[in-house]
């Protein structure tokens, strides 16, 4: 959780607490990495990665953070997330647990492709 409303994805992972931190840079890092011309915007007070369409999204609660590439994607690795704590919309990653970096780059190109496969212009 942040302690206040931010403007900018810098600000939301400053005013995170400082357990939220650590996953919040790996993720965001990673991301970046995947979706390298998105752009980074924070929306509904949450970061988000847009093409323009939504990609992915995450954010910092008390003891998790939150992963939302969409429900279909998340649909779609069912099997592969069998040992981890998700909804219908997110996959929750506890701060005392390392972040599945290969899992969750696996899961954000996967989502990219989905949106770029749907887009007539060819974003990517």
């Amino acid at each position: 959780m942040t302690s206040k409303r931010s403007v900018t994805v810098d600000q939301y992972i400053e005013s995170a607490t400082v357990k939220a931190q650590p996953h919040l840079r790996k993720l965001r890092e990673l991301l970046k990495r995947v979706a390298p011309k998105a752009q980074e915007t924070i929306k509904w007070g949450n970061p988000f990665f847009v093409e323009p369409r939504f990609l992915f999204a995450y954010s910092a609660h008390r003891n998790h953070v939150s992963f939302a590439p969409s429900a279909e994607t998340l649909d779609a690795f069912h099997d592969e997330l069998a040992t981890y704590d998700t909804t219908k919309h997110f996959l929750k990653i506890p701060y005392d647990k390392p972040l599945p970096e290969a899992l969750i780059s696996k899961i954000a190109k996967h989502r990219l492709k989905a949106v770029c496969a749907r887009d007539d212009d060819n974003f990517w």
